[in-house]
C-alpha cells in the first residue's frame, strides 16, 4: 500500500501572516496594503522574521510506514498523535513496499512481512487466552513481529514555520525517499487548497 497523506484542515493566510507582522504598526488593511502582502511575506522569510508564519497552520493525516513516521516525531516543533500498537492491536494489516526495488526483492519482503503479520496476531492471542499474560503486556511485546514497513496512520499538525524548518529537511536530495514523498504530497496538497491561502508563503518557502 503507498503511503498517504491528506490535508483535514488549515488556519490562517498569507493575509494573516501579514496581519501579524504589521501588529506593530497598524493592522488596519487598506486595499493598498493588501497588494503589498506578497513582498512583505517574501521579505520576512528572506529576512529572517519567522515568528508571523506561526499565525498558519496545516492539518494532515499521514498514513506512512513506521520508518517514516520516526523522521516525522523527530520534527517535535510539529504536534503529531498516531496509533499505538501498545495500545489496541492493530487488526488492519496494511504495510508499505518500495517500489524502486526489482520484483525478486519486493516478494521476499512480502512474504517476510506476511508472516511476521501472522506471528504477531498468534502470540498476541496465545500470550493473553493460553498464557494469561495481562493483554496490555501482551500488545506491547508482539508488536515486536511487525517490521518497520508496518503502516500507521498519524495525525500531524504544523505552524508553518514549523512546516518550512521539516520541508527544508526531508524535502531535499538528502532524505529518505519515502519521507521526501510524504513531504512533496502535503506541501502540493496545501498548494491545492481552494482559493491559495497560504500562496506566497508557500512561494517564500521555495515552492
Amino acid at each position: 500500500m503507498n503511503n498517504k497523506v491528506e490535508l483535514i484542515g488549515y488556519y490562517g493566510s498569507d493575509e494573516i501572516i501579514a496581519c501579524s507582522a504589521w501588529t506593530s504598526t497598524s493592522r488596519d488593511l487598506t486595499e493598498e496594503k493588501r497588494s503589498r502582502i506578497e513582498g512583505l511575506i517574501n521579505m520576512l522569510w528572506s529576512n529572517g522574521h519567522e515568528t508571523p508564519f506561526e499565525k498558519g497552520v496545516v492539518h494532515f493525516l499521514v498514513n506512512s510506514d513506521i520508518a517514516s513516521h520516526i523522521h516525522l516525531l523527530k520534527h517535535r516543533i510539529s504536534s503529531i498523535n498516531a496509533e499505538s500498537a501498545r495500545y489496541k492491536e492493530l487488526k488492519e494489516d496494511k504495510y508499505y513496499v518500495p517500489h524502486d526495488w526489482p520484483s525478486e526483492w519486493i516478494e521476499k519482503l512480502e512474504d517476510y512481512t506476511d508472516q511476521g503479520l501472522k506471528l504477531y496476531h498468534e502470540c498476541l492471542n496465545s500470550l493473553t487466552n493460553i498464557y494469561g499474560i495481562d493483554r496490555k503486556r501482551a500488545k506491547e511485546t508482539a508488536r515486536f513481529f511487525r517490521g518497520y514497513n508496518t503502516q500507521i496512520e498519524a495525525d500531524v499538525m504544523f505552524n508553518m514555520r514549523s512546516f518550512a524548518n521539516f520541508l527544508r529537511l526531508r524535502d531535499s536530495e538528502h532524505a529518505q525517499k519515502e519521507i521526501r514523498d510524504i513531504a512533496q504530497k502535503m506541501v502540493q496538497s496545501v498548494k491545492m487548497i481552494e482559493n491559495k491561502p497560504f500562496k506566497y508563503t508557500i512561494k517564500a518557502f521555495g515552492y
